[in-house]
């Protein structure tokens, strides 16, 4: 059992998500950030979708009530485990009482907190993945976030083995990310112009980014094809609202929208967007299929992730 004592500014549960619901209105949900997600589940041998804790921008403070084995991977944190200092991609293992303090991120957005074994709560819909906009999932299955005081179920520690994940995989969060753009079918309906320039240009993550999607400032693309009927997104789809100015959709989008779109980011660069802060700057590069499709497929063996998981 770990209990909460201070959330931050947004804590929720979270595991690889909600599959197979899309045509009922479902979204996917689960991790915004897939890649620091996996590897903390690696790092204590979990199941790749064993559930855990994202903590946005840092400020939380948790308690073990048991022996717990834990590991914290994303956004560069201060750790302590009684005012102890730890370090992130890498797993622990915590004593009956200790308190566990996550402090404000220095580089990326979100942090990653998992215990061996995973968390415990009731699935809806096949996930307790935590979507607030569904109102579905989460340890109170309404879509709430974590809130101090409460207590989340966990396994107590086995025996444990001192892992880190190697710095050449721990991505560097202060560095402008290059994300990949797969052209969709609305792509030939741009002008030349904006096709030819999109990826010659830095763009800025807006404020008002969520879970839903990363809004961006910057050159306005202009589209010159018909309306569209509204049809399925898919996680990463570039959305160009009638500003111009694109909106990236993310792991609680909709699961329907009537935008034009530009394309679609690489799977393997979303988690890397979703650790950019408002203000960040963030660049784009075409690339093809075939390649990310032969990198995505390595990765997610890597990692043993289910191949039914990756049709939402």
């Amino acid at each position: 059992m770990i209990k909460v004592l201070e959330p931050g500014l947004l804590m929720t549960l979270q595991d690889f998500g909600r599959f197979g619901y899309l045509s009922k209105g479902l979204t996917r949900g689960g991790p915004a950030d897939e890649n620091a997600f996996l590897w903390a589940n690696k790092l204590l041998d979990n199941r790749f979708d064993a559930a855990q804790l994202e903590i946005t921008l840092g400020g939380a403070t948790l308690q073990f009530e048991q022996p717990t084995q834990f590991a914290i991977t994303g956004a560069e944190v201060p750790l302590t485990l009684d005012e102890q200092p730890l370090a992130v991609w890498q797993n622990y293992q915590a004593k009956a009482g200790q308190v566990l303090k996550v402090g404000m991120a220095k580089h990326g957005l979100r942090a990653y907190l998992a215990v061996a074994g995973g968390f415990s709560a009731e699935p809806q819909w096949g996930s307790v993945a935590t979507v607030m906009r569904e109102k579905i999932g989460g340890p109170q299955q309404d879509g709430s976030p974590v809130q101090a005081g409460q207590t989340l179920s966990a396994p107590r520690a086995g025996r444990f083995v001192s892992r880190r994940v190697s710095w050449k995989y721990q991505p560097d969060y202060s560095k402008t990310p290059t994300l990949g753009l797969l052209p969709g079918n609305q792509y030939d309906q741009f002008p030349t112009s904006v096709r030819e320039n999109f990826c010659f240009h830095d763009y800025t993550v807006d404020s008002s980014s969520n879970r839903m999607g990363v809004r961006l400032k910057g050159q306005a693309l202009n589209y010159e094809g018909k309306g569209i009927v509204s049809e399925g997104i898919n996680i990463g789809s570039v959305q160009v609202p009638p500003n111009g100015e694109p909106i990236i959709m993310m792991c609680d989008r909709q699961t329907l929208g009537g935008y034009p779109k530009l394309g679609t980011i690489s799977p393997l660069d979303i988690s890397r967007l979703a650790q950019c802060r408002p203000g960040d700057k963030v660049r784009f590069s075409r690339v093809e299929i075939d390649q990310v499709q032969q990198q995505l497929a390595r990765y997610y063996r890597f990692f043993d992730v289910q191949l039914a998981c990756q049709n939402d």
